[in-house]
């Protein structure tokens, strides 16, 4: 498991895994299972993964299971950043049929999205670690209404956070600029209004660009669809007095070089926008 990753507060989940309830009870619960499964029936399953990957989510599931019967024994076996190999037993289950039954879909969809994404950074954060020292980060490019999930589970893959929201910090980009009329003077206006606790970054095309944003200064520079070799350029260009960060083109392929230019950061949005999910499923338990 991924070392000190708390888990969220049940205070932010619950909501969600709640609303994902109502959304599949509907009008009149889960008539499958009502009408084909007696109401005293015991059930004992297993939720184990079907392919190698880092799970998350598993909290969250477990709220599923526990908001339709608080009575259901659930036992964790593999929390939030354990790897995983096919066969591996994640979760497992012992109480009323109905309850885990009704619960099984809400439970498996968060925890198979969520554990895709920890898979997906697990996997790039890997490649990064041997070519430099930059941290894999996501963005804002979430599912609406799961951001908090999606961002605990890049960090379950052993990934980093951007910003939560447009509240979080300054992050001039290109249109900003445009509106602005330039660089400077839109760095200028958010250092006059932004409190002194709110970091400033500022998106930048071309090493000219960069160097006109540092010599206003900045907290950060996120350096967009630059090649590895200008990219290296400009770290040296910043030379320790702003964090830098890539962005654009990032992939399996391209993150190692990407890595290799000495940046500090690396965000990364199809992470979250588009991993495949981890299948897990839910099985009845071996005797």
């Amino acid at each position: 498991m991924t070392p000190s990753l708390p888990p969220l507060p049940r205070l932010l989940v619950e909501p969600i895994v709640r609303a994902a309830l109502i959304e599949d009870l509907g009008r009149a619960g889960d008539v499958t299972t009502d009408s084909v499964v007696p109401a005293s029936t015991r059930f004992e399953a297993v939720i184990a993964s079907r392919q190698p990957g880092v799970v998350a989510g598993i909290d969250a599931a477990v709220i599923a299971f526990e908001l339709i019967d608080p009575a259901l024994k659930v036992t964790i076996e593999r929390g939030d950043g354990s790897p995983v190999a096919p066969g591996d037993v994640v979760m497992r289950l012992s109480g009323p049929a109905r309850a885990i039954l009704t619960a099984e879909r809400v439970a498996l969809n968060i925890a198979c999205r969520m554990s895709g994404i920890a898979t997906a950074t697990a996997g790039i954060v890997e490649i990064a670690r041997q070519h430099g020292t930059a941290h894999i980060v996501c963005t804002r490019k979430t599912t609406p209404g799961l951001r908090g999930l999606e961002k605990h589970a890049v960090r379950a893959g052993g990934g980093s956070n951007h910003r939560f929201g447009l509240d979080d910090a300054v992050l001039i980009k290109d249109n900003h600029i445009a509106v602005a009329g330039g660089v400077l003077p839109a760095i200028r206006a958010a250092k006059a209004n932004a409190g002194h606790m709110v970091k400033i970054e500022v998106e930048v095309d071309t090493l000219a660009q960069l160097e006109e944003v540092m010599s206003e200064g900045v907290d950060a520079v996120l350096l967009d669809n630059m090649d590895p070799a200008t990219l290296a350029r400009a770290v040296a260009m910043v030379g320790g007095r702003a964090l830098t960060e890539a962005s654009g083109r990032v992939s399996r392929d391209t993150v190692g070089a990407i890595a290799a230019s000495g940046v500090d950061l690396i965000s990364v949005g199809w992470i979250t926008h588009s991993a495949p999910i981890l299948d897990l499923g839910l099985d009845a338990a071996q005797a």
